[in-house]
């Protein structure tokens, strides 16, 4: 299902500065490009970004999106600010790759996840970052990503080699992914309903225990203040050569998962990390969204493949849900994601979004 280009479709011209003008606008290029067999070609890549243009864990996604298919990318260096790729058939397989130093796994993954899982399923094991700023945690992917994803009949089973903070990453983790399975005829998550469960999860690797300890009690405090109860969590994490925590906040509801990351940095004490993750879940308990507003950003992408027939003939193929906040980067996403299938995306300001056929 993936390659395979439809005679009306041609190449898609993308604006790399436009609205948020950040990496996700080249990682969703790739995924759809190797889905659709649409080639593209990209402008103003970060442009205004500080350092600009593309950096290595950018690099890493387009030699990713390479190494699973027979595809070509021309201006693909670290620097550039220019970049066209012509896709090829994606291969099933198993594959290593490497992201480099603290560059995010994750983010690598969930752009290699949709082209290798609708041309069948495959192996990824994935080295560098796995716990890094600004990215999705391993474990925001694995306890609230996978969960959504599979109410569109996609799915994946992930394991924790050894974890990967900044700045040094050297962490691993492999994921199995699985060839679609039945798609829904519609996704809808309104609400997200009665808060049922509250669990936060304080990790560290090669540190002393104790930062988890004070790390979990800081963020436990935090959210009891505005009265919100938990339970809590505290666990080491395999390393080799990096060191540093994490504090993962799990909330189910009756309809819906959100997850919360803080990940200590240098300079940062356990204290403030924790109630860094707090905070993040209190804004969040404040709105009125189904899901968190970065769930809200990544849904699209699925949403999107149901709604365009690329996970299988449905009706009405339509996927609503309510997100905390309306970002640049889900609008910018969503412009993405409408020049390479025919769907169409509306998001209200109050954060309803519905993703259908166009």
């Amino acid at each position: 299902m993936t390659g395979t280009r439809r005679p009306e479709e041609g190449p898609v011209q993308l604006d790399g500065g436009e609205g948020a003008g950040g990496g996700q606008l080249l990682r969703s290029a790739l995924s759809l490009s190797l889905i659709t067999g649409r080639p593209f070609h990209i402008t103003g890549l970060r442009e205004r970004r500080e350092p600009p243009g593309l950096r290595p864990q950018h690099l890493a996604c387009v030699r990713g999106a390479e190494a699973l298919s027979a595809s070509t990318a021309q201006g693909a260096l670290v620097g550039a600010s220019e970049l066209s790729f012509t896709p090829g058939p994606v291969r099933t397989g198993d594959y290593v790759l490497e992201v480099g130093t603290a560059g995010s796994t994750t983010l690598l993954f969930q752009c290699l996840f949709f082209p290798l899982a609708l041309a069948g399923g495959g192996q990824l094991t994935l080295r560098g970052g796995t716990h890094v700023p600004h990215s999705p945690s391993y474990h925001y992917l694995g306890g609230v990503w996978l969960p959504a994803v599979h109410a569109f009949g996609l799915s994946a089973s992930l394991r924790l080699t050894h974890a990967g903070f900044y700045p040094e990453g050297a962490g691993e983790f492999h994921a199995e992914v699985l060839p679609p399975g039945e798609p829904p005829a519609l996704v809808d998550l309104p609400a997200r309903g009665t808060l049922r469960d509250i669990t936060v999860s304080t990790f560290v690797g090669g540190l002393p225990f104790s930062v988890a300890e004070r790390q979990s009690r800081a963020t436990e405090a935090a959210l009891r203040e505005r009265g919100i109860y938990c339970h809590t969590q505290n666990r080491p994490l395999p390393v080799t050569r990096s060191a540093g925590s994490v504090t993962f906040i799990l909330a189910q509801f009756e309809n819906t998962f959100a997850g919360f990351s803080a990940v200590g940095e240098r300079g940062s004490s356990p204290e403030e990390v924790g109630r860094e993750a707090a905070e993040a879940m209190a804004r969040f308990m404040e709105s009125a969204g189904a899901i968190d507003e970065h769930l809200g950003d990544q849904l699209l992408l699925p949403a999107a493949l149901l709604a365009g027939g690329r996970l299988g003939a449905v009706s009405p193929g339509t996927t609503r849900f309510t997100t905390a906040r309306v970002t640049e980067h889900l609008l910018t996403h969503a412009r993405v994601l409408e020049r390479f299938l025919p769907v169409k995306i509306g998001v209200e300001p109050g954060g309803a979004v519905e993703v259908r056929p166009a």
